[in-house]
């Protein structure tokens, strides 16, 4: 979660219908994650981690919606008017403490298909296997060993 790289730089965000807006400062060169977790394979999320100072949030709080589950580790901030989820906030010791997640398929005027992608297996709470460069397969009883790449 470092933003040093010289390609880090502002990227702005909305969600479909413009209500819920903001602002990140990340570098689109270190790539983006998918995870096959269930939240993650519903919502299509293409996400990154950066640290709450790069974080700015350009629409009023009461705009958003938010979503909390399992283990509560984190919260998924939607618009409450069309429901697009955009960024998350949370704590993991593993990442470094706090961070938000922000979705970069909401990063307004950016090509996605740009980004490098590794995926995670967090719908068998397969962290420890690290990421992939192929996803993870979601099916279940499927074979958890890290795919082919």
């Amino acid at each position: 979660m470092n933003d040093t790289s010289s390609t880090t730089r502002p990227l702005r965000g909305s969600c479909h219908c413009g209500a819920l807006r903001f602002q990140v400062t990340a570098d689109p060169a270190r790539g983006a994650t998918r995870c096959n977790c269930s939240v993650c394979t519903k919502l299509g999320d293409l996400t990154s981690l950066v640290k709450p100072e790069a974080f700015e949030l350009l629409s009023p709080e009461a705009e958003l919606g938010v979503y909390e589950w399992g283990t509560k580790t984190a919260k998924r901030y939607f618009c409450k008017a069309c429901g697009t989820h955009c960024f998350g906030r949370g704590y993991l010791a593993e990442v470094g403490g706090d961070y938000v997640s922000f979705n970069f398929n909401t990063i307004d005027d950016f090509e996605i298909n740009e980004l490098s992608v590794a995926y995670w297996d967090g719908r068998h709470d397969n962290w420890r296997a690290g990421p992939a460069s192929k996803p993870w397969p979601i099916a279940a009883g499927a074979d958890r060993s890290p795919p082919a790449t």
